[in-house]
């Protein structure tokens, strides 16, 4: 008799740890550049349910979620960063601090704006000097020229912008592609298409929010998608134009 009370008081005490096992997340917050360096007090948010935790002092966390949330880490002197989560597995999480060249870098800017409106492929290109390199042969780095005169240094500027923006066009045709997207929000055949023909970041969003969060704007754009009525969730066709002589 008292080994099967003891045993429904194990049996009693092992429920709670085991539903927490199947809703929980938990895992670690380091230094990006000293990846031994656990940080504290980082602030843990799940978006999607607004739950909110803080990393001890070995960088560990502890906070319920399930497959399909955002969790949001952010701490004063560092960027703010999202993980989406496919699975509840364990994880770890590197953030760099801000430095002066990414001051004003907030990844809550990848947020659903009207950037998800019809890329303009004509739209002119930010100033702000990219840090990626060219997808040439070209070793010009972020594509600048340091050369001097008249009419060669605009065409040599006109090549640099050029290669620029091919390397954010590859960059987002990389991170923006039908295999990645479907591993984020489960979609596939014209939906998916549809998807990406409406929600494709333009090179401008992506250069104005460096370093780009992809899986974040994706998830954001796929709960924009949702809420659109099924006749919404494609282009228009354009109507075609008088072809100019």
């Amino acid at each position: 008799m008292k080994m099967l009370k003891r045993l429904a008081i194990v049996f009693l005490l092992s429920i709670p740890i085991y539903t927490f096992a199947q809703t929980g997340i938990t895992g670690g917050v380091f230094d990006y550049d000293n990846k031994s360096f656990p940080l504290q007090k980082v602030n843990v948010r799940n978006i999607n349910t607004s739950r909110t935790t803080v990393t001890g002092a070995a960088g560990q966390f502890t906070i319920l979620a399930s497959k399909g949330d955002l969790l949001e880490f952010s701490l004063p002197g560092y960027h703010t960063d999202t993980l989406y989560l496919t699975n509840m597995e364990s994880k770890t999480i590197y953030l760099p601090t801000q430095s002066t060249a990414l001051k004003q870098v907030d990844v809550k800017g990848a947020r659903i704006s009207d950037d998800l409106n019809v890329v303009d492929p004509n739209a002119k290109t930010s100033k702000r000097v990219s840090t990626i390199q060219p997808t040439g042969n070209n070793s010009r780095a972020g594509g600048v020229g340091l050369s001097f005169g008249g009419d060669g240094r605009k065409e040599r500027a006109k090549v640099a912008a050029l290669d620029e923006r091919a390397g954010y066009e590859e960059e987002i045709s990389r991170n923006f592609s039908a295999e990645h997207i479907t591993d984020l929000i489960k979609i596939k055949g014209q939906e998916l298409k549809d998807f990406m023909n409406m929600f494709r970041p333009s090179v401008i969003k992506v250069k104005s929010d460096s370093p780009f969060n992809y899986d974040y704007y994706i998830a954001q754009a796929y709960q924009t998608w949702l809420k659109l009525p099924p006749e919404g969730r494609k282009l228009s066709p354009v109507p075609a134009g008088k072809s100019s002589n």
